[in-house]
């Protein structure tokens, strides 16, 4: 797809990016959105981290053809395991004057601002807790800070096949949860997108004690303040309001199940990604 536009690309390995999206999209309404997501190959949290590369190295390749100056990996696990390869390696070769943002940077600056004591809980998918990276950034920003991680392989998996109301996904939470809760956190970051559509049971299970960070909330005002201090790139992009979906799977399941990430109705199109 050519498109005279100059989008901001949102990519995502499923829905979860559209939670983002949608914050986003009402932070900054003015811009026109092109949001992606490979669901043909989800999820990528159960992938080698070269694999999770391979596809969003396609993917951004995909956006970038497509009319997107910067784009924001929506994905965990793809910001966990490709993010700073593709800005060290990839953008200077192929796309120099283009940019890529992660999402785990935003959501540890959320935690150091909010929390009330040093026990960090993160929840994630299995590839960014092997990477280590939600630990790296926020021992970077607090070195005290102590940080739970807790694998949850079967989250995405039900929440991209739209059972995140089933009772199954509330005993696998409680089952996930119950060693945090053990591990006295007072702090619980949503360390993948797709957790924040099942916010209200994981606050149902751990109390009002524990504050959760939400990417949701934590990443479209700092993608405003970073448009903000970079004027003149951020001049360059068309403001139309407009919004694209695309999925590498079957569009008819990615607009029924994607609409209610999104909070509204969309209409997307099926694309095919390749090297």
């Amino acid at each position: 797809m050519k498109n005279a536009n100059h989008f901001i690309g949102v990519f995502d390995s499923g829905f979860g990016g559209l939670t983002i999206l949608s914050g986003i999209a009402k932070e900054l309404p003015e811009y026109d959105y092109l949001y992606l997501g490979d669901t043909a190959r989800a999820p990528y949290g159960v992938r080698s981290q070269e694999a999770v590369y391979r596809f969003t190295r396609q993917a951004v390749s995909f956006l970038f053809s497509s009319g997107a100056d910067l784009i924001l990996l929506a994905c965990n696990t793809a910001s966990s395991e490709s993010l700073r390869r593709l800005q060290q390696e990839y953008l200077p070769q192929n796309y120099p004057d283009k940019k890529i943002l992660g999402v785990l940077i935003p959501a540890a600056e959320e935690v150091v601002e909010v929390i009330h004591g040093r026990r960090v809980g993160v929840l994630a998918t299995e590839g960014t807790v092997r990477s280590g990276a939600f630990e790296r950034e926020l021992k970077k920003l607090d070195p005290e800070i102590a940080v739970i991680q807790e694998a949850c392989p079967l989250l995405v998996s039900l929440v991209e096949a739209g059972e995140q109301h089933s009772e199954a996904v509330q005993s696998i939470l409680e089952d996930y949860l119950r060693p945090m809760m053990s591990e006295k956190i007072d702090t619980l970051v949503l360390g993948c997108t797709h957790y924040s559509i099942l916010e209200d049971k994981i606050r149902k299970i751990i109390g009002d004690e524990v504050k959760i960070v939400s990417e949701v909330r934590a990443v479209p005002p700092r993608l405003r303040d970073y448009l903000n201090r970079h004027e003149e790139f951020a001049k360059d992009l068309s403001r139309g309001g407009q919004r694209i979906f695309m999925t590498t799977g079957e569009s008819e399941k990615f607009d029924r199940v994607g609409g209610e990430f999104f909070g509204q109705p969309i209409k997307s199109e099926a694309i095919h990604l390749m090297e």
